[in-house]
């Protein structure tokens, strides 16, 4: 038997949902947290899978942890001690499990002058090769072997270095920063990524002590210091689940409200949702939409402040409930549209492309993944059952059950578990009829 959400369309959502802090800031906070000589705290924390994933590793390395759930109202606080640091493996049963371990070899390094940590994990959405993180760690002074198991490192005392990654990695950026910190001299960091989750992280940083300044043209200068202190922060709001609920409302004829994530961190996202016809009401702490029709429009991803490619599979569920042909470019992964069968499974009219049906260059063109899809929008969907792919895809096949008709059985939902913050409890909020249950699992 294996879990699975049945979903049973109720109508136009709508109502109100509180999202907590962002999961894909969280987990590098925790990482964060080990450089400290103190413990540092971290509120405002989603109940979300890859929190209990990443607080097991850090355990496993000695760090005391301490999770108080509170009364709800401000979200998890998480308080890592990183004092008593003892061992420098990640355990090999963390393989696969997501991509965190990778952030941990610096912090290692300045704790214990040694690592190791398994091989990553994490959505099956395209290749995201470790090889950005390797040659930075390198060039700052690190001995790198890689092995069939993971990846092993050493350093008596690493250095300052001129870094310039060849594409704005998230995950890169956030190994410069994290090593460049402790580091002995200044790190000059060129086409580094900017998204939000990666500022928040080098604040934090900087409330640690860190010497860290963001220059113009995608540049961080990282002045190493001797040690740094445990900070206090609560996290931002979560930008991908705060666009994820407000497609929900407009999918369905409804409204929705989403509270916890501020208007900056979904500009371009409430932009393009203008453009398509969707009406707002924006105060300092909500962003409500809803629309009487939605228009189709073309949509690209990129990095930020580009589209976001986390936000493109819920508009590709909303595109089919639009007037008209809609278009989505993917730059960002190579393997973005695997939940697409599922939704044209379920009724929907998409196809899907190797052409780069937009203008950004993408590193993809030619390769055998699509890289664009066209979608005609008013086709009927129906309820099916259908497996998640990955995390965002998932939350594009319960957004699509939310205006089908009939019931939908999804399995696979522990990625949608791993990703979001009590998401059957926030849907049943706005009025889904949605709940667990057992199912046989589904033959491969």
């Amino acid at each position: 038997m294996t879990d699975a959400w049945v979903v049973n369309p109720a109508g136009p959502l709508r109502g109100d949902v509180h999202v907590r802090g962002s999961k894909n800031a969280v987990t590098k906070h925790l990482v964060a947290a080990m450089l400290g000589r103190t413990p540092s705290v971290i509120s405002n924390s989603p109940e979300v899978g890859d929190v209990s994933i990443t607080t097991s590793m850090l355990e496993a390395l000695g760090c005391g942890v301490e999770i108080d759930t509170g009364d709800g109202a401000e979200g998890t606080s998480v308080t890592v001690d990183p004092t008593s640091i003892d061992n420098s493996r990640v355990p090999l049963r963390f393989s696969g499990l997501n991509r965190i371990p990778i952030l941990m070899v610096g912090p290692l390094l300045h704790r214990v002058g040694e690592a190791f940590v398994p091989l990553v994990g994490g959505d099956d959405i395209g290749s995201r090769p470790i090889d950005f993180h390797v040659d930075a760690l390198s060039k700052m002074g690190a001995e790198i072997n890689i092995t069939s198991e993971g990846l092993e490192a050493k350093a008596t005392r690493l250095h300052g270095a001129h870094i310039t990654l060849p594409y704005p990695s998230v995950g890169a950026t956030e190994t410069v920063l994290l090593t460049a910190t402790l580091a002995e001299g200044r790190t000059v960091l060129d086409g580094a990524a900017t998204e939000p989750e990666v500022v928040e992280l080098a604040l934090f940083l900087q409330r640690m002590g860190a010497r860290i300044e963001m220059r113009p043209n995608r540049r961080f200068i990282i002045d190493g210091v001797d040690e740094l202190t445990g900070a206090v922060h609560k996290l931002k709001g979560d930008r991908i689940e705060a666009f994820s609920y407000l497609v929900a409302g407009l999918i369905t004829g409804g409204e929705v409200r989403v509270h916890g994530c501020s208007q900056e961190r979904l500009v371009t996202a409430i932009s393009t949702l203008h453009g398509m016809g969707a009406r707002f009401d924006i105060n300092d702490t909500s962003v409500a939409t809803w629309a009487d029709s939605l228009t189709a429009t073309a949509v690209e991803t990129d990095t930020h402040p580009g589209f976001m490619t986390d936000w493109q599979s819920p508009m590709v569920a909303l595109f089919t409930q639009c007037e008209g042909l809609s278009v989505m470019y993917e730059t960002v992964y190579e393997n973005r549209f695997t939940y697409v069968p599922a939704l044209n499974k379920m009724g929907a009219q998409i196809e899907m492309y190797n052409t780069p049906l937009g203008s950004i260059d993408s590193r993809f063109v030619g390769s055998d993944t699509p890289c664009s899809v066209v979608v005609r929008g008013g086709a009927p969907l129906q309820g099916t059952d259908v497996h998640v792919p990955d995390i965002r895809g998932g939350f594009a096949y319960v957004l699509a059950a939310a205006a089908a008709e009939g019931t939908t059985t999804i399995t696979g939902t522990h990625h949608l578990d791993r990703g979001y913050n009590r998401p059957i409890e926030n849907f049943r909020a706005l009025g889904l009829d949605i709940e667990r249950v057992s199912v046989p699992t589904p033959a491969d």
